[in-house]
């Protein structure tokens, strides 16, 4: 069964002056005219036309481009503010193609939704950071478990991923399935070790990788990963049972570029968190060892006040140490559970000193971790930027790092370099006192008071990758040029559950994914897997499991019936507390007004649809209203305005903010983790989120059950002139 392509929402092709096959509007003939005309104008680097408006905060960056890439027009009448233009937001969108000129939409998607899923809080910095690339994460970077899968998620999509990709090459050339290539690299090198010359040959390659792409798919065709056997090299049937994606070490199936491997990596943090479930994701807020001073005085003041959530009765995952004790109970160990006076120090005593331990270690962990992540996607994008960053420069500075290293290994001996080495193994070994006197007694105190900042000065993100974006920064960057150019970036499409083909198809579903070396071994597993999963097969196979499960259904369906039963009537009971406690001034009560959302999932997909990017439905104080953010006034502003009974009586603002005076804005999550498990199982319904804004003078405004939560924090941190750091 061949392989689908991915489907495309309804487009506007701003490449042509040809309308996509959809019934000519006026908003399409605008959208091509303007393309059109775009077509005409100057170059803006790399054959890409200059936008309208560059904003001088991309302008100044260090490795940014001349002129920013066009930002394609859209619908000017749908939004409520005069100045700005809808590019997708409706119901029924029509999505320029390009949005934005020199990368495709999916590009443009993928980044937004991983944008989405890592930027939680963000507060404002007085100066820009080096470099000008502001929203770097913070120092002391606040720790949640929603953050920690986060970061998780995004270490397996950008290193785990690309290791398992080099393994996978490293075992194609090993194999000899590709006989001309492993031939010319074994050539290669073992001529280049006969002349003692294997090192400036890896440095050179290496340089060479490094200025010129095209040698990087000439030396290393790619091939789908899923494809690949990371052990033997050959073909193998994907672990999915068909190829639906090429950059997916499963090779699942995806509507959309990317969403394979972000379920992937959603898949891999649940399996960890099966076998460590302290790091469960979604908790309200960590242990006290863990949590901040915001955090702390946050708790204390929900426990004066007595609220109550919907999932406080459910058991907490994470407390495996009761459950520890329970077991012990059981099996009749008496001192389970209680510490006793004359106790040995290594019995229960241990107990909240080692989780203490644990969970102040997880924030300097999840750091190190963002870290490698970060330096990760900038190494990435130094290789292959993205506009409006150039091209040319980070490429020659990390070549220029290398050759340095290249001349010295062709005139420095190799029996100098061994000595060197081994003499640096021995004085870190042995020089302890040595480095404590000199080092930290004068060198640093030195370089403290002549080069202040010097350690800062050293990190690879202030040096050699000074101006390179991580995936985050790049995204923002974006963010600002469409806000710059009155044209938000539309959302990403809906991710949609993607049904796997019924047959599995082969991977060799795409000739051009694998070279024709495996066109055999392609052929003969696309066969084993067809021979394996035979209509008769699966019809006995599937009988047979069906009369040995029916008995354990019909136990187990009544349990969970019961189960699911007694749970959707807590939530309830609790919900419809919440409408009463509202009116009588609880105000947790009034922020959980609204965040269940009922329906099913198309249904509530329309009604977001229907949001920005102008205006947002939500509430505020329990009271539904709108998030309006305008840019029509001299200083940009978000406000919020009540519905209004009768239509004669105008809209009042509640609250009305200067995008400039904004210092911190926050994603808050609706329900607690446990109360969005218990509303997605009971009722099959949806919660949603909201974002607290805190402005110059402290004062904190939470907006709740805000459909389109992300789209709104997205506008709200790319407009205005501040500095960004993520906590």
């Amino acid at each position: 069964m061949d392989e689908q392509g991915p489907k495309q929402p309804p487009v506007v092709d701003t490449s042509t002056t040809h309308a996509a096959p959809a019934a000519p509007s006026e908003h399409t003939r605008a959208t091509t005219t303007a393309a059109a005309a775009a077509a005409e104008l100057p170059d803006a680097g790399d054959g890409l036309p200059p936008a309208d408006v560059t904003p001088e905060r991309i302008a100044d960056l260090p490795t940014a481009t001349d002129h920013a890439p066009v930002v394609a027009g859209g619908d000017p009448q749908r939004p409520d503010d005069p100045e700005t233009e809808d590019l997708g937001w409706s119901e029924d969108p029509l999505v320029p193609v390009p949005v934005v000129h020199g990368m495709d939409n999916e590009h443009l998607w993928v980044l937004v939704r991983r944008f989405n899923n890592q930027i939680y809080h963000v507060k404002a910095i007085p100066h820009p950071p080096p470099g000008r690339l502001d929203l770097n994460i913070a120092d002391k970077d606040e720790f949640s478990p929603d953050k920690l899968r986060s970061t998780v998620e995004r270490l397996y999509i950008t290193v785990i991923v690309c290791l398992a990709a080099a393994g996978k090459h490293i075992a194609r050339i090993r194999s000899w399935t590709e006989r001309r290539r492993t031939a010319a690299f074994c050539a290669v090198y073992f001529t280049a070790w006969r002349l003692d010359l294997l090192l400036p040959l890896f440095l050179s390659t290496l340089i060479l990788l490094i200025i010129h792409p095209p040698a990087r798919t000439y030396l290393f065709p790619p091939a789908p990963l899923a494809a690949i056997s990371v052990s033997s090299g050959t073909v193998k049937a994907p672990p999915a049972g068909h190829l639906g994606s090429k950059d997916s070490l499963t090779g699942a199936a995806e509507e959309y570029k990317g969403e394979a491997v972000e379920q992937e990596a959603s898949n891999f943090v649940t399996g960890l968190t099966s076998i460590a479930v302290g790091a469960a994701a979604g908790k309200d807020a960590p242990p006290p060892a863990a949590q901040s001073d915001a955090q702390r005085r946050e708790g204390e003041e929900k426990r004066e006040k007595g609220e109550k959530d919907v999932g406080q009765g459910l058991p907490d995952p994470t407390a495996v140490g009761d459950a520890a004790e329970a077991q012990s109970r059981a099996k009749g160990d008496k001192t389970a559970g209680k510490d006793k006076p004359n106790d040995p120090p290594a019995v229960e005593q241990t107990k909240q000193p080692m989780q203490d331990a644990m969970w102040e270690k997880t924030r300097p962990i999840m750091h190190i971790l963002g870290d490698i992540a970060d330096g990760w996607e900038r190494f990435a994008n130094a290789l292959s930027p993205t506009p409006p960053f150039a091209r040319t420069l980070p490429r020659l500075r990390l070549a220029a790092v290398v050759l340095p290293l290249l001349l010295a290994s062709l005139f420095v001996p190799a029996s100098l370099v061994y000595k060197g080495t081994t003499f640096g193994i021995g004085f870190a070994l042995f020089g302890q006192p040595v480095i404590d006197w000199f080092g930290r007694r004068h060198l640093v105190e030195f370089l403290d008071r002549r080069f202040p900042g010097w350690e800062k000065a050293l990190e690879l993100r202030n040096s050699i990758l000074l101006g390179v974006p991580t995936n985050a920064q790049l995204t923002i960057t974006l963010l600002r040029l469409g806000e710059a150019n009155k044209s938000p970036l539309p959302p990403p499409p809906p991710t949609a559950s993607t049904a796997a083909p019924s047959a599995p198809a082969p991977p060799t579903a795409h000739p051009d994914d694998l070279p024709p070396e495996y066109s055999e071994q392609a052929a003969s597993v696309h066969a084993d897997a067809q021979l394996r999963s035979s209509p008769a097969e699966d019809e006995k196979e599937h009988e047979h499991e069906g009369h040995a499960g029916e008995k354990m259904k019909k136990k187990g369906s009544k349990i969970v019936g019961l189960l699911k039963g007694t749970t959707k009537a807590g939530v309830k009971s609790v919900l419809g507390a919440d409408k009463v406690k509202a009116k009588a001034g609880s105000e947790p009560s009034k922020a959980r007004l609204g965040v269940v959302e009922g329906g099913d999932e198309e249904e509530v997909e329309r009604r977001k649809r229907g949001d920005g990017p102008t205006s947002f439905h939500a509430r505020f104080g329990g009271k539904k209203g709108m998030v309006v953010v305008s840019t029509t006034a001299t200083s940009p502003l978000v406000a919020f305005e009540r519905e209004t009974v009768t239509p004669v009586k105008p809209a009042q603002p509640v609250f009305s903010i200067a995008i400039d005076d904004i210092r911190e804005i926050r994603k808050v999550g609706g329900l607690g983790w446990k109360g969005k498990l218990a509303v997605g199982w009971a009722l099959n319904a949806e919660v949603t989120d909201g974002v607290e804004i805190i402005d110059a003078m402290g004062n904190s405004f939470k907006v709740t059950a805000i459909q389109r939560r992300d789209e709104l924090f997205n506008r709200l941190i790319a407009l205005g002139k501040h500095n960004w750091e993520s906590w």
